[in-house]
């Protein structure tokens, strides 16, 4: 009788077993940790900052509710979030602890203290119970999780019935010139900018890769409703260099 291989996956272009993904990616944000808000400056040209602000102008937070913020980081997303609501409480989690501890020595970290938790955890395996969260976003993350569709189940089961899913996430552009444009400046000039700021080419590397491995705007759409969520849509953003998807548990 022959062994079962392992599943596989991706990381960046390369196939790996589905077991090595998680400690994988653990190892490049652990590796970028200390400059990765500076690294999403340069790289975005300060973008990133406009697109986090359409998503919470979608979103549209409100006094008194509860976020789940997966992939979150430094925390920049849950600090916007708080800060729109005017009161309500954040939970950022995050499979990398060295991203935790960077959030924590933000200046907002220690303003909004009483209304934050961090938590390391996995996006597929969510530490909480069912029905906990009024909303939950996760914010150029769900490419680097092994398995995207069990995360948006585990997103549907802890959101609270009436509540949002909102994901950002790098996207595909329109037509092939753009396209062919945006990847050779993301090619060639990431990793690079990773060498000189980072002292991590490598590291910056799988990150675009793995961008050009995740699905097409309208294939993660399906997999969003795949998930149970109701009145599923997406937003381009900049011409679909990033995109928000957004749905709701009904």
């Amino acid at each position: 009788m022959t062994e079962k291989l392992d599943n596989t996956t991706h990381f960046g272009f390369e196939t790996v077993a589905e077991t090595e993904k998680a400690g994988r990616v653990q190892g490049v944000f652990s590796s970028v940790a200390s400059k990765y808000d500076i690294m999403n400056d340069v790289m975005s040209v300060g973008i990133h900052r406009i697109w986090k602000e359409a998503m919470m102008d979608w979103l549209a937070p409100r006094l008194g509710q509860s976020l789940l913020d997966v992939a979150g980081g430094t925390g920049d997303i849950s600090f916007k979030f708080l800060g729109r609501a005017g009161s309500g409480h954040a939970t950022v989690l995050d499979l990398t602890e060295s991203m935790l501890v960077e959030g924590r020595k933000r200046a907002e970290a220690e303003q909004m203290s009483a209304s934050l938790d961090w938590v390391t955890g996995d996006a597929m395996n969510l530490p909480f119970e069912d029905n906990t969260f009024d909303v939950y976003t996760i914010s150029f993350g769900i490419r680097n999780v092994t398995r995207p569709q069990e995360a948006l189940s585990e997103a549907y089961r802890v959101l609270r019935p009436g509540g949002r899913l909102m994901v950002l996430e790098f996207s595909q552009l329109p037509n092939d010139m753009m396209q062919k444009a945006y990847d050779l400046y993301s090619f060639n000039v990431i990793p690079r900018m990773g060498k000189l700021i980072a002292n991590d080419s490598a590291s910056y590397q799988y990150l675009v890769e793995s961008i050009r491995n995740f699905p097409d705007q309208e294939t993660f759409l399906g997999m969003v409703r795949d998930a149970g969520f109701a009145n599923a849509k997406y937003r381009n953003l900049s011409l679909g260099i990033a995109a928000l998807h957004s749905g709701w548990k009904v």
